[in-house]
């Protein structure tokens, strides 16, 4: 569903479509980032083991562990992801994964463009919390932010990238953080060897012709 359209929705829905819609530089890459917390659930039975005609059964009943959070990152430009997994979703970890974009994923990069979800943690302000300002400003120099709409993160690829790893990574029980990193960190691997990536279809002229009765009119003069 499309909340309503406003001046800065179309601003920074359109500025994200035409950074999508630009060609490739390796200079300058192109990185969807996204966050969201799993519940960590281990079984209170061993599960019954499959045999011919009978698939694996588990008990209905499960344990609760606790939670952890998933950052991703995705570059449709090489067909890369990552997915972090951490404790938190704080400020501070925001921060650090900003820092690995910047010095571990992409350190020759002159300028990285992060397209990122409009949450109060997604800004240079989080730098400015986790460093000493000689190395928050470092950092905040290589990033340019392209922040989705609110209401409207189905603007950014990684979300798509956390369905596929949801349908095909995180679909069980899986008890301890540990053991969430092994299993992402595998799917990473083998998604990167395949080098699967996104057609982004969707652009700024279709989003007009789609959304054009609800577009905000130009006020008078």
């Amino acid at each position: 569903m499309i909340p309503e359209i406003t001046a800065e929705f179309v601003w920074r829905m359109e500025d994200v479509l035409d950074l999508y819609a630009e060609e490739s530089n390796p200079e300058q890459p192109r990185v969807c980032f996204d966050e969201m917390p799993l519940q960590l659930v281990s079984e209170v039975r061993t599960p019954l083991p499959a045999h011919p005609g009978q698939v694996e059964r588990f008990d209905y009943e499960y344990k609760r562990e606790g939670t952890c959070n998933l950052f991703v990152f995705f570059s449709p430009d090489t067909a890369w992801r990552e997915v972090k997994v951490t404790e938190r979703r704080t400020a501070l970890d925001f921060a650090e994964c900003m820092r690995d974009l910047v010095d571990v994923h992409f350190p020759r990069a002159e300028k990285i463009r992060v397209v990122l979800d409009n949450l109060n943690t997604h800004t240079p302000v989080s730098l400015y919390k986790a460093f000493p300002p000689e190395e928050a400003r470092r950092i905040a120099k290589r990033l340019e932010f392209h922040h989705t709409p609110r209401h409207a993160s189905w603007l950014n690829m990684a979300e798509l990238e956390f369905s596929v790893l949801g349908s095909q990574c995180l679909d069980r029980r899986l008890p301890s953080r540990e053991i969430v990193k092994r299993e992402t960190d595998a799917w990473c691997r083998t998604r990167n060897a395949k080098r699967a990536t996104i057609r982004w279809q969707f652009t700024t002229d279709k989003a007009r012709e789609k959304f054009s009765a609800r577009y905000p009119s130009p006020q008078p003069g």
